[in-house]
């Protein structure tokens, strides 16, 4: 299938362009094989985005996206309280048949707020690939890989069976051990051996906040970052999830690596974890991307919001309007997290080439009006309602604001509050 994306203001995230361009984007299967003016060309569907930004999908890093049942649960806790005494204990009930739905919802609402890449850690992964497989959204999965022992090894077990049973084309899979303080050397070790053996990238928690980095410190005598050296963590292309609390000395390590931080700032306030300085880790060569995390503490998967928590938190942070711009939050939220997942040739940007993950944000809307500067628009103002249409590997999974999959919203409502009363009864 041709389509052509006509008479929209295209942010492209693509270096070797301006910030913005009026150009036309031409998707033929699942590529762009066009960007510029004038083509003429037979497409079998036009898209008029007059008055519309075209851009590339928003790329989460950090997700669970089977937490939907806990969506804002996290009122009042501290992070190790919510975990322990509320989150863990009604996982471990959930069954595939949760997963499904519980994922399912996660798709829908990245569908509906533009974001068409994800990296998830969770399990339970029959039912999460189920939903992958009935939407066709783009992502990397990580089975979480917690505890030790016999549960360790059945975890290991299952992660296997995934890496074999994996059809699904538009998901990857990551090595994803949970944190340091739930997995122990041995466990660091084997996560090693695994994505040296699959030659997968590593997905895990780290400095969430003081608690754990004090945990770590006691344990290992020895900073976060330093134990993933010792245990060879850093030789393969690593996600660190938060990273809220990460040292100078230890940033002297992260440097040379191929090493990205997710950083989760709706998350860690709501949870009291702190402000991670992202400039401090940006101005030292880090590659920077987001993540909402699950909803159960980041709240909603509303890539938008995010970013501009983002940018305001550092502003505040550094008292300096001037330490990022709204284009920088952009590119932590499209190319950079498409370069965390190792994916940056594929997505991220809107070129020709590239895999078809676009979607279209409408700033007509009265919050948008007037529009003087649209990328600082699309980073504080875009919200759940801007985004128009959305485009995964070429396929049109959201147009004109209806959602174009095979889903009754109705009844998966009534599927989700079936479930969270029957696990938080």
């Amino acid at each position: 299938m041709k389509i052509i994306i006509k008479n929209g203001m295209v942010i492209s995230m693509d270096c070797k362009k301006d910030m913005y361009t009026y150009d036309d984007v031409v998707i033929e299967d699942d590529k762009i094989i066009y960007v510029g003016n004038n083509y003429n060309e037979y497409c079998d569907k036009v898209i008029d985005a007059k008055g519309k930004i075209v851009m590339p999908g928003l790329i989460n890093c950090h997700t669970h996206l089977g937490m939907s049942i806990f969506r804002a649960s996290n009122d009042n806790y501290t992070l190790d309280k919510w975990l322990n005494e509320y989150i863990w204990p009604i996982e471990d009930n959930m069954t595939d048949d949760d997963m499904y739905y519980t994922t399912l919802l996660s798709i829908v609402e990245m569908i509906k707020t533009g974001t068409t890449c994800f990296n998830d850690m969770y399990f339970n992964w029959k039912g999460s690939f189920k939903a992958f497989d009935k939407i066709g959204i783009r992502g990397v999965y990580g089975r979480c890989l917690i505890g030790n022992g016999n549960e360790w090894d059945n975890k290991v077990n299952d992660f296997n069976n995934l890496y074999n049973c994996n059809k699904n084309n538009l998901i990857k899979l990551s090595i994803a051990p949970h944190s340091l303080y739930t997995v122990d050397s041995d466990g660091l070790i084997e996560s090693e051996l695994l994505a040296s053996k699959y030659k997968l990238p590593i997905h895990i928690h780290l400095s969430e906040d003081m608690d754990e980095v004090n945990t770590i410190k006691n344990k290992y005598n020895m900073l976060p970052v330093n134990v993933l050296d010792k245990y060879k963590l850093l030789n393969h292309k690593l996600i660190i999830a938060h990273g809220t609390y990460i040292s100078e000395g230890e940033i002297e390590l992260l440097r040379d690596k191929d090493v990205s931080i997710c950083t989760n700032p709706i998350s860690n306030l709501n949870l009291g974890c702190g402000i991670a300085d992202i400039n401090m880790y940006k101005n030292n060569g880090i590659n920077i991307c987001l993540g909402t995390d699950g909803v159960g503490s980041g709240n909603n998967m509303n890539m938008f919001y995010h970013m501009s928590m983002l940018d305001n938190l550092q502003k505040g942070k550094y008292k300096d309007s001037t330490v990022m711009s709204s284009y920088d939050v952009l590119k932590i939220a499209t190319i950079n997290g498409a370069h965390a997942l190792g994916m940056d040739r594929e997505i991220g940007s809107i070129e020709v080439g590239k895999k078809a993950d676009i979607i279209i944000v409408d700033i007509n809307d009265i919050e948008m009006c007037p529009c003087v500067n649209p990328i600082v628009q699309i980073v504080h103002n875009g919200w759940y309602n801007s985004v128009d249409t959305t485009i995964v590997n070429g396929n049109i999974l959201m147009d004109n604001k209806k959602l174009n999959v095979d889903i009754n919203i109705d009844e998966l409502s009534k599927k989700i509050n079936n479930i969270r009363e029957r696990l938080m009864r």
